[in-house]
C-alpha cells in the first residue's frame, strides 16, 4: 500500500484517492494526485500587463464614465491602496471626490 499525502488545507493524515483526485474527509478538501498541491489564485494585471497586488497604486488609463451619475473618472487619476476582489470589476478602491467604486484591471495601470 503507498503512502498518501497529508492534506494540504488541514494536515490531516486521513486522505484518500478517488480516481486522480485526492480527498480529505475531514475537510472536504480535493486536489490533484499529480503532484499540484493547491490552486494559485487569480492573476490580476493591469493594462500593461505588470502584476497588480492588493495595497498597490495606480492610474486611470481612460476616461470612465460613471454610471448613473454626469460624472467622470478622467485619465491620470491616481488611486492609492487598491484591494483586489473576484468579479467582473475586479478592483474595489476609493476615489478622492468620487467615493468608493470598483474597476476593472483593464483600465488602470500600476504606478
Amino acid at each position: 500500500m503507498s503512502q498518501l499525502p497529508a492534506c494540504p488545507a488541514c494536515q490531516s493524515g486521513y486522505t484518500y484517492e478517488d480516481r486522480d483526485l485526492l480527498i480529505c474527509p475531514e475537510c472536504g478538501h480535493e486536489w490533484s494526485a499529480a503532484g499540484e498541491a493547491a490552486p494559485a489564485g487569480k492573476e490580476y494585471r493591469d493594462a500593461n500587463g505588470n502584476l497588480l497586488a492588493d495595497g498597490d497604486s495606480v492610474t486611470v488609463v481612460k476616461d470612465l464614465k460613471i454610471k448613473g451619475t454626469s460624472q467622470v473618472v478622467k485619465v491620470g487619476t491616481k488611486v492609492k491602496n487598491i484591494r483586489l476582489v473576484e468579479g467582473d470589476h475586479d478592483i474595489d478602491c476609493k476615489i478622492d471626490g468620487i467615493g468608493a467604486m470598483k474597476l476593472k484591471s483593464e483600465f488602470v495601470r500600476k504606478i
